[in-house]
């Protein structure tokens, strides 16, 4: 506890009353953003966000404690705990986990000497909790999410580039248009059946991997004395010692699994999704992304103004895209949102200076 607080008989200071109040607040938040959450999944999943809500409980508690007859009525929380409280009841998604597992790791309570170190700790463990709850639900849109945020940009980024390219040199405004329609047609035709056979053939190679139906009935012919089937499991990935152990009580008909599954075989064909729904959403968000560089142009917007409107609503898109990207990786969204920008800028910068090179050397 701070020790100008505690130790001044007059009561705590008006400073404190307010820091306190809305530490109270944000901890009330927090524990009605989990049980939200947990009303919204079943199994072991409920059961560990409402840990996680308890845990709140009892911070709700100290800081009622430090107030005593000053708690006062209920304050607001910080604005992007109640963003989180509000997506919450309506999503409860992997998206909301991973803004909380944010907000857990900028917990003031390292510093906050009015904070119990049990406090600290528990958010620091709050965390690691919500970044293994939010992992699961990355893996399993990662197929899917890979292929639209891919999507997205590159139909962004394409076509932008195409736009101003064709535009710099010397293209009327009919032109550039029927040229940004085309590209988002075809880019986005293009898109949708590269992932579907980019993730096919990745399915299909893992499946390569998977163990075959014969060995099993190989078994009570093979040498106990030779002992073959550890070469099996040492081919996994086993240590040697542990191989030779596993196939010596199989062979001697002990219960043991005559074949290793590969490590994460299941997490891996999650990860990367079907060829469908990847299909589906690179088509849908490259023609999205592509569409937005030529919507001035189907608004009736000409020339200067045309290129500027278009530039100024992709670097928006970028920014947006790259601020979700870093939300649901746990990452600082501005950065990635920066990043996306530059990168994007560069690439529709230079094919804007090639086509003003290449006008003037036609011209």
């Amino acid at each position: 506890m701070s020790q100008e607080s505690s130790e001044d008989p007059a009561g705590p200071r008006p400073a404190d009353v307010r820091r306190w109040r809305q530490r109270l607040a944000d901890e009330r938040a927090e524990a009605s953003l989990y049980r939200n959450l947990a009303s919204r999944r079943t199994g072991e999943d409920r059961q560990i966000l409402l840990g996680i809500a308890e845990a709140e409980e009892r911070h709700i508690s100290h800081w009622e404690s430090l107030l005593g007859p000053s708690v006062g009525r209920p304050g607001r929380a910080d604005v992007r705990l109640r963003l989180l409280a509000l997506l919450a009841r309506r999503f409860g998604s992997v998206f909301v986990l991973a803004l909380a597992q944010r907000a857990e790791s900028r917990s003031p309570y390292d510093t906050d000497l009015d904070a119990t170190a049990a406090m600290a700790a528990d958010e620091r463990v709050h965390e690691e909790v919500l970044r293994g709850l939010a992992s699961r639900g990355r893996a399993r849109v990662s197929g899917a999410f890979r292929a639209a945020v891919f999507g997205a940009n590159d139909g962004l980024v394409s076509n932008l580039a195409l736009v101003l390219g064709v535009s710099a040199g010397g293209a009327g405004t009919t032109t550039v248009l029927l040229t940004g329609l085309a590209g988002l047609l075809s880019g986005a035709l293009s898109m949708g059946a590269g992932e579907f056979i980019s993730v096919r053939s990745q399915r299909e190679l893992l499946a390569a991997s998977k163990p075959g139906t014969g060995t099993g009935a190989a078994v009570p012919h093979l040498d106990v004395d030779a002992n073959e089937l550890a070469l099996v499991y040492r081919a996994r990935g086993m240590p040697a010692d542990e191989a030779e152990r596993r196939a010596d009580a199989l062979l001697r008909k002990s219960p043991v699994d005559p074949v290793p599954e590969s490590v994460g075989e299941a997490a891996d064909h999650d990860v990367v999704g079907t060829g469908l729904s990847a299909a589906v959403s690179s088509f849908a968000f490259f023609g999205s992304g592509a569409a937005v560089p030529v919507l001035p142009f189907l608004l009736g917007l000409e020339g200067t103004a045309a290129l500027v409107a278009a530039s100024a609503l992709v670097a928006l898109a970028l920014l947006l895209t790259g601020a979700v990207v870093g939300m649901l990786s746990g990452g600082p969204p501005l950065r990635r949102a920066g990043r996306q920008l530059a990168i994007g800028a560069g690439a529709a910068g230079t094919t804007y200076v090639l086509g003003l090179l290449f006008g003037a050397a036609v011209g």
